[in-house]
C-alpha cells in the first residue's frame, strides 16, 4: 500500500494464514510476547487493558541491551475481527487521558479467506514525514517478520 494523505499515510502488511480465525485470534491476543517484534529483539507487555480507552504499555528490548518503551490506549477492541491502538495519548497516573507526541495509529485485523484467515496490520501516521521515517526504519521488514512469526505460531500443529 502506497501511503498517502486519503489512507492516512498508511504503511501496512498482509499475510494468509493457513489456520481459523479463532486461533490467530488467540495467539495474536494472548500470546503477542511471542510474534510481537522481529526476533532477536522481543516485548514485553506490561499492561494490556483490551476494552476501547483502555491502556497499552510495551517495552521492546533490542539485542544490544536497548529498550524502546510504548505508552498508549486503545481505541478500539472488536474480539475476532480487529483491534486499534494509538500512541497519542497515554493514560496518566489519575486515569485521565493525556496527550503525547504521536507517532501511529495501529491497527491489526483478521478475516475468514480461503480456509484459513487474512491478517493484515496498518500504521497509519499524522503526516509524510511521520510515514516515510517508518518506512526508514524497516516497517516492511520489520512488521513483516512480526506477520511471518504470527503465521508460524498460528499453523503449528
Amino acid at each position: 500500500m502506497t501511503a498517502t494523505a486519503d489512507n492516512g499515510w498508511a504503511l501496512s502488511i498482509t499475510r494468509h494464514i493457513a489456520a481459523p480465525p479463532e486461533k490467530v485470534w488467540e495467539i495474536l491476543t494472548e500470546r503477542q510476547a511471542e510474534w510481537w517484534c522481529p526476533v532477536p529483539w522481543r516485548a514485553e507487555f506490561l499492561v494490556q487493558e483490551w476494552r476501547a480507552g483502555g491502556r497499552t504499555s510495551v517495552v521492546m528490548h533490542g539485542p544490544d541491551g536497548e529498550e524502546h518503551p510504548h505508552e498508549g490506549i486503545f481505541l478500539e477492541v472488536t474480539p475476532g475481527i480487529r483491534f486499534v491502538s494509538t500512541d497519542a495519548f497515554v493514560v496518566g497516573a489519575d486515569g485521565q487521558y493525556m496527550p503525547a507526541a504521536p507517532f501511529m495509529v495501529g491497527c491489526w485485523e483478521i478475516v475468514a479467506e480461503a480456509g484459513g484467515t487474512r491478517y493484515t496490520a496498518t500504521a497509519r501516521h499524522w503526516d509524510e514525514a511521520t510515514a516515510q521515517r517508518h518506512a526508514d526504519m524497516g516497517f516492511d521488514a520489520g512488521w513483516g517478520a512480526c506477520a511471518d512469526q504470527l503465521a508460524a505460531l498460528c499453523e503449528q500443529g
